[in-house]
């Protein structure tokens, strides 16, 4: 249900729209001009407007120009019963969702208005999303706007709500269980425990207690009853870290508990009932561990109902800058710094690198430069020295016997590959920066330190 103003100076249409989406379920206001519709606006919010152009006083299109002013928003549909090619590519410009045409049939209203509500949820949802991320974890691995990362928000979205084991993929830094959280935050087991143990950092011979429990008396030391990880767990969320870590032994003993969601403590002759829901994530190609006989593969399509694959930092670059600023932040009130700017230099030297340790790797970097920074002001010399130093290869005997001005050379160096990269993409900035690998914004500032025209 959304609440949705209509805007025409023809009663007859009003009526038509506010019946048919009321019958819809929507919640109607109408208005018969556009001054009336700002009035309700700054008395009420709403989804969705639809508006007709061509009205006495303030048209349609002054309206949408009014909202898009303020930074409205609610999505805007035109309607009009002179429609053109130009009014249309107007309206678009304008920002409008959608254009419609008198007469409008009941069907054209329905399909429009319910995509431009489809859109709205969608784009509330990541809002929402991103909110809840930032808020049940400390690192933003998640954020960022990115192709990629939109696709990883749209997934966990979806699964979130429901009790299907997940597997979780990717480099070590991705923020593996950063998803995880997040996928049990927004669930309905959200309230509950989320626990979460590291297969491989648990010495193989106390893994089985650790997960199981055991009880009094069942090895040297257990000196007690104690619950295990998969009891701690109930009603909530148990994530399995580098599960590709699991020893074969442990492995049908996890495989017995998720499919019969029950188990013994070592040393135990009692089944222990839990409803667990299993989250696991593991930097190894599971299926390669299969074909060499190191992971069960039956374990494995257990584990794999969904898997959520994070691409590494170097496959989006973008969502790099909105890392550094965020990092900035942390640190600088962590520290107790006035640390707020970054230069172009610095940012653009942190899109080019690789980060073979990808967010956390970031994330460590910002923090030493916020460290080191004498000033509001990061600059090159806050970072390290692998990520400023950046060898070139020099032919034997390319150097003259007087010398040479290095900055020089690897300025025309630079600036060679940027022109070939603007010829190769016929001059589109955007795709020549994907060709060297770097993100639009550096590509433009690279241009503009070396004074290189793209026109």
């Amino acid at each position: 249900m959304a609440d949705i103003l209509i805007v025409d100076d023809e009663r007859s249409m009003r009526e038509f729209l506010e019946i048919l989406l009321e019958r819809e379920g929507h919640r109607v206001v109408d208005c018969a001009s556009a001054e009336d519709a700002l009035v309700a606006l700054e008395h009420g919010d709403f989804d969705l407007i639809l508006s007709d152009i061509n009205m006495p006083g303030m048209s349609g299109f002054e309206l949408l120009e009014t909202l898009r002013e303020h930074d409205s928003e609610t999505l805007v549909i035109l309607i009009t019963a002179h429609g053109s090619t130009e009014s249309a590519v107007e309206a678009m410009k304008l920002g409008a969702y959608d254009y419609l045409t008198k007469p409008c049939s009941v069907d054209e209203i329905r399909v429009v208005v319910g995509k431009a509500l489809e859109k709205l949820n969608l784009s509330t949802e990541n809002t929402r999303l991103r909110r809840e991320i930032e808020e049940h974890t400390p690192v933003p691995s998640l954020l960022g706007k990115s192709p990629k990362m939109e696709e990883v928000l749209r997934l966990v979205r979806r699964i979130a709500p429901t009790k299907t084991n997940i597997l979780i993929t990717g480099e070590s830094g991705t923020g593996k269980e950063l998803v995880a959280r997040a996928i049990h935050a927004l669930s309905d087991r959200g309230t509950k425990s989320f626990v979460a143990v590291n297969c491989g950092a648990i010495p193989e011979n106390l893994l089985e207690s650790e997960l199981f429990g055991h009880v009094k008396g069942s090895f040297t030391g257990a000196v007690a009853n104690k619950m295990g990880l998969f009891e701690v767990a109930d009603h909530g969320t148990l994530f399995l870290d580098e599960i590709g870590e699991l020893p074969l032994h442990l492995q049908v003993k996890v495989l017995r508990a998720i499919q019969d969601r029950t188990f013994k403590r070592v040393g135990g002759t009692q089944d222990i009932q839990v409803d667990v829901r299993i989250l696991c994530a593991t930097n190894r190609v599971l299926e390669d561990e299969v074909r060499e006989g190191r992971f069960r593969e039956d374990l494995f399509y257990r584990l794999n109902v969904i898997e959520v694959h994070l691409p590494a930092l170097r496959d989006r670059r973008d969502d790099i800058p909105e890392l550094v600023r965020f990092f900035v932040r942390k640190y600088s009130q962590e520290l107790g710094k006035d640390v707020s700017e970054v230069a172009p230099e610095v940012l653009a030297t942190l899109e080019r690198y690789h980060y073979p340790g990808n967010v956390r790797e970031l994330e460590n970097v910002v923090e030493r430069a916020v460290t080191l920074a004498q000033s509001r002001n990061i600059t090159v010399e806050c970072l390290p020295s692998t990520l400023t130093e950046r060898p070139v290869a020099v032919p034997l005997g390319a150097i003259p016997s007087d010398g040479l001005d290095l900055e020089q050379v690897l300025g025309d160096f630079e600036g060679g590959l940027l022109r070939e990269a603007l010829e190769r993409s016929n001059g589109v900035k955007k795709n020549a920066a994907k060709l060297l690998g770097i993100s639009f914004r550096s590509f433009r500032y690279r241009l503009e330190k070396l004074g290189i025209d793209d026109d």
